[in-house]
């Protein structure tokens, strides 16, 4: 296949683009490095990527209309795999514009492009954000997501609210994947693992909000690649028995899917914070914080619909994924 792969330099681009590229595809890649963390990760997962001959680059801003045009009239795509976006949940506390250019007309110019190239299949990411303050366990995509507590969430919800549009529209196959709290080797610098190991391992203080009280799905990044392969090649088909007469959040009469990846088992963050300390050899100096705004207390992904749709679901515990980012992050930075 060729594939188009947005956020080809980030951390799920990446693991996924070097997946596709060692099963025989070709990928177009496309990222435009920004500063929301260090570029120096971001051009060092690129420089692997490169050594590829079947990858080819883009620097390009999602919300750059006539550039996405472009890319999308210079080339023929099998599948579009939407993953750039801008991340995080405080993040859009600072800069809420920043997300709306990204996630929303960045998004549209994906939509668009998809439209008028006729592209098979687009799978875009969507985020465990989205149910927000829901409180009933696990998380079903049969759920309604209506109340995000983060404008980051709130615009994962209008991307899976624009592809079914488009889903309807034009019948652009369209999947939604819901990613739930990711780690492993190449990650995020502003995500809890990162932050955690490269102040334990400077001697300084850990930040835990709500005291200690929160649960996460961490999903090891090689159960999520496993997850958007398998989906990669489902297109998603209309459902129209009985869904006009109770409509369903999970299912729809248009070519739309959504589904959780998430592993199902959420740990307690310092459970989680544990496990790290006993990988790294060394104690956290904890920093006990109140509910930051924009978080929620715990997720936990129901993910009986992707494990009935592909036969797969998360399983790399904890221990085991923690075990390899320490192993990366002390080769990586030397440490």
């Amino acid at each position: 296949m060729n594939v188009f792969v947005t956020g080809a330099a980030g951390f799920i681009g990446f693991h996924l683009s070097r997946r596709l590229l060692d099963e025989g595809n070709s990928v177009v890649g496309m990222d435009n490095l920004n500063t929301y963390y260090d570029p120096a990760l971001k051009k060092d997962r690129l420089t692997i990527l490169e050594e590829y001959p079947a990858f080819s680059f883009t620097k390009l801003d999602l919300q750059d209309r006539n550039g996405m045009a472009e890319v999308f009239s210079q080339h023929t795509f099998d599948v579009v795999v939407h993953l750039a976006a801008q991340a995080g949940v405080r993040y859009s506390l600072e800069n809420p514009h920043a997300y709306i250019d990204s996630n929303l007309t960045g998004f549209m110019n994906i939509l668009e492009g998809c439209r008028a190239h006729a592209v098979g299949h687009l799978v875009f990411a969507s985020s465990s954000s989205v149910y927000g303050g829901n409180t009933r366990m696990p998380f079903s995509v049969h759920d309604n997501v209506d109340h995000p507590v983060s404008l980051y969430a709130a615009t994962k919800k209008a991307n899976e609210l624009m592809a079914h549009s488009y889903a309807s529209l034009y019948g652009i196959a369209c999947t939604g994947l819901r990613f739930f709290t990711v780690y492993g080797p190449w990650g995020r610098p502003d995500m809890a693992l990162f932050k955690f190991a490269k102040a334990i391992l400077e001697d300084a203080p850990i930040d835990i909000y709500n005291y200690g009280n929160m649960k996460r799905d961490f999903t090891y990044v090689d159960d999520i690649i496993e997850g958007v392969v398998r989906v990669m090649g489902i297109i998603p088909q209309g459902d129209e028995q009985g869904w006009a007469d109770q409509p369903d959040p999970g299912k729809s009469f248009a070519p739309y899917r959504i589904y959780n990846i998430g592993g199902s088992h959420p740990a307690d963050l310092m459970q989680f914070i544990s496990v790290l300390e006993d990988t790294l050899g060394r104690k956290a100096q904890k920093n006990m914080l109140p509910l930051q705004k924009g978080d929620v207390v715990a997720t936990c992904a129901d993910a009986h619909d992707l494990e009935a749709a592909t036969g797969f679901r998360p399983q790399i515990p904890i221990e085991e994924g923690i075990k390899r980012f320490v192993q990366w992050y002390r080769s990586y930075y030397r440490v």
